[in-house]
């Protein structure tokens, strides 16, 4: 389980690293901008998924192992 939030912390970390990478430099990347309902709020998505993601590091640090 401690595994499994590492990773998805991480692909939440880079989704919103991502988002905000293509807002502010127009690089077409992440998966944010490709979700139409979050158009016009790619930033708020962005910096949400960036909260997430340090959200499930400190799940995934609490877990004890084995």
């Amino acid at each position: 389980m401690k595994e499994l939030l590492g990773v998805l912390g991480f692909l939440a970390l880079a989704q919103g690293v991502l988002g905000l990478l293509h807002e502010f430099t127009d690089w077409h990347v992440g998966l944010v901008r490709r979700l139409g309902f979050l158009d016009g709020y790619e930033v708020y998505a962005s910096a949400a998924l960036i909260v997430l993601a340090f959200a499930l590091f400190a799940a995934a640090e609490s877990r004890r192992s084995g």
